[in-house]
């Protein structure tokens, strides 16, 4: 037995509102750190508070090339996957995955020193909630209902049987 759920207009329209808002913010970061060519997360890596020898690797001078521009790279993928609409579900895990290395980087534990941030958290911080908003995303794809899957969409609408 398959159920199946109609969205609203307005939850569509918030579900793709929230879409696009979280791949401004990627698109966003990608492209400052582009255009900044003094950027490097080695100073982020190098300060990190847990898992500190995994970041300290990252932050090598033989990795942090590498880093940098996977940095950039994913996150204008990310960014620009998540406007268009197109291939969101891969654009959502690499969110995720890369938001979750941002965190684990500088979580805002008990105990543990805080991180560069905007203010002071306790176990959740931005990075964990646009998480949790992509994951909200890969539960609910919008690239079908407003996006450039549309157009490869194989599903076309519902015609109503007089």
């Amino acid at each position: 037995m398959s159920l199946t759920f109609q969205f609203t207009k307005a939850q569509t329209f918030s579900l793709v509102l929230l879409r696009i808002l979280i791949g401004w913010h990627f698109l966003y970061e990608g492209v400052i750190k582009v255009y900044s060519p003094s950027w490097s997360a080695k100073g982020y890596l190098l300060s990190a508070t847990y898992m500190e020898s995994f970041f300290q690797w990252l932050a090598s001078e033989s990795m942090i090339s590498i880093v940098d521009t996977l940095n950039i790279g994913a996150l204008l993928l990310i960014g620009f996957g998540l406007i268009i609409g197109f291939k969101t579900k891969w654009a959502i895990i690499l969110g995720i995955g890369l938001l979750i290395l941002y965190y684990l980087a500088h979580p805002p534990f008990p105990g543990y020193p805080q991180g560069p941030s905007e203010g002071s958290y306790w176990i959740v911080n931005k990075n964990l909630i646009e998480a949790a908003a992509l994951l909200v995303l890969y539960m609910f794809p919008t690239e079908t209902s407003f996006g450039l899957a549309r157009l490869f969409s194989k599903s076309q609408p519902e015609t109503p049987n007089p």
